[in-house]
């Protein structure tokens, strides 16, 4: 049913993420290799995910059969994900906005979008038995004091963290960060150093092999990291 992530929905400008991302918005609108990203007025940070399909028919059905309760526009499917504002469409079909700087050190594009849950299990059920997502990863890790869950969807990953300090509760969800993917994270920390924008300095990722750097300001309040050392799945 789901074949992708297709766009995100953040408060915030496009200016901001040209920079961020080092690519051009083409009618307001930068689009990685894999995600794209529209931008809403009023609170800042991400407001919406929009799965893409095949067959914006056959995932109605499907969806009702699974109790998912959706509204229709004609173009998309409105549903909520426990909190989660979420929409299904035909994908867009938009080509990558053009780079702005050396491709090495600007966003190739999504790694992992984070959905923070006080319930992992129910997520469990709606992610990858209603919407029909690859569980890919379920890892608990005292050290990082999360439960982590990885569906994939396409080439990238929904993330599903779980803070186990604060134990399990019927709660809602909510859309939280994301990680950009980058060819080269030196030059990318550089390039973003010389925008002006404060980021870290890059160390090891949780995956072997990967560097990340944390970007700590001008992301339209999205909690935001780069990583590379890794290509697609």
């Amino acid at each position: 049913m789901i074949t992708a992530l297709d766009h995100l929905v953040i408060g915030g400008s496009a200016a901001v993420y040209e920079t961020l991302l080092g690519r051009r918005a083409v009618d307001g609108r930068p689009r990685t290799g894999n995600v794209g990203l529209t931008f809403s007025q009023g609170m800042a940070g991400l407001q919406s995910m929009t799965f893409a399909t095949a067959d914006l028919g056959k995932a109605a059905t499907l969806l009702e059969r699974r109790a998912v309760p959706v509204t229709s526009d004609g173009d998309a499917l409105a549903f909520a994900g426990h909190g989660v504002a979420l929409k299904l469409a035909t994908a867009s079909g938009d080509t990558a906005s053009p780079f702005v700087d050396d491709e090495a050190a600007c966003v190739s594009g999504l790694d992992h979008v984070v959905v923070r849950t006080p319930n992992p299990e129910r997520a469990i059920a709606f992610y990858a038995g209603r919407l029909g997502l690859d569980l890919r990863l379920d890892r608990s890790n005292p050290r990082w004091g999360a439960r982590l869950l990885f569906f994939r969807c396409g080439d990238l990953v929904v993330e599903i963290a779980h803070d186990l300090k604060k134990g399990v509760s019927e709660e809602p969800d909510h859309l939280w960060g994301l990680s950009w993917r980058v060819p080269d994270i030196a030059k990318a920390n550089a390039r973003l150093k010389a925008a002006g924008i404060e980021v870290s300095e890059p160390r090891d990722g949780r995956r072997p092999g990967s560097q990340v750097f944390t970007v700590k300001d001008r992301t339209d309040g999205v909690p935001t990291i780069v990583i590379g050392g890794i290509g697609r799945w």
